[in-house]
């Protein structure tokens, strides 16, 4: 089944910030449950927001989240002393976003991941800058893979992010990032997809349409895995939709519950 990463407990979104700014957990407690409902399996949390104040932070929003919700937690952060303070607390298997292949952060995560039971979100960055190609992605993605099976990260806990560009500066971006998908999952059958999709609309008109013709373009090529918002009910029913018609939703039955619910229309 299709893993919807919940991405709102951001602290560069304004009202998460002014919520964990006043410690307002009545706010916090209230999203991760609805997005937990809407069916998350994953809470992304982010607190980088807000300057200095990220590990404390943190720490907070997982306190707060924890006790209210029952599916287990992204720790998003680029700072290892923080996700080291993070994955202390975490009482599920934490998925980690990210590393990539930049130097700098290369060189800072692959020491932290080291011996780490989790989840990670590989990134396909380097230092050259996105990837120009399909098969600069799956160069990216192949060496991603060797390096953290090196260090003990089963393939089936990598989650590979082939960078989604904009379609609206190169109409041949959607293609690319598809092929690539198919080529990485071709090497590594076990190994996850995930990605930030609306970034395939940006600079374009109704966006929202374009997002979710995407997602299920991408789960035909492999993609398993989105960091997206769960309370956006027309991408979760393209969801639900998609992994009935591949398979992956025995007797119809998530489809079929969503439709009594109302949330899949026609």
């Amino acid at each position: 089944m299709f893993e919807v990463i919940g991405e709102r407990i951001n602290t560069s979104r304004k009202k998460v910030q002014e919520a964990v700014a006043k410690r307002d957990a009545g706010y916090i407690i209230e999203d991760v449950q609805k997005q937990q409902g809407a069916g998350a399996a994953y809470i992304d949390v982010n607190a980088g927001a807000r300057i200095g104040h990220e590990t404390e932070d943190m720490k907070w929003l997982l306190d707060t989240i924890q006790p209210v919700v029952t599916i287990p937690l992204t720790l998003d952060s680029p700072d290892p002393l923080v996700l080291e303070a993070a994955v202390a607390m975490v009482e599920k298997t934490p998925m980690i976003n990210s590393i990539s292949l930049e130097k700098e952060r290369f060189e800072t995560m692959m020491p932290f991941l080291a011996g780490k039971d989790c989840k990670i979100i590989a990134l396909c960055m380097d230092d050259s800058g996105m990837p120009k190609s399909s098969d600069d992605i799956i160069e990216r993605a192949d060496i991603l893979v060797k390096e953290l099976n090196h260090i003990g990260i089963a393939t089936e806990a990598i989650y590979i992010d082939p960078l989604v560009q904009p379609i609206s500066t190169d109409s041949s971006k959607g293609v690319m990032v598809l092929d690539a998908v198919r080529g990485i999952k071709a090497m590594y059958p076990r190994v996850h997809i995930i990605g930030g999709l609306s970034n395939i609309s940006y600079g374009l008109p109704q966006r929202k349409i374009i997002n979710r013709t995407f997602i299920t373009l991408m789960m035909g090529a492999g993609m398993d895995s989105a960091i997206i918002d769960p309370l956006d009910e027309k991408i979760m029913a393209a969801i639900k939709t998609g992994d009935m018609l591949l398979g992956r939703d025995d007797f119809c039955a998530n489809f079929l519950k969503g439709v009594r619910a109302g949330t899949i229309l026609s």
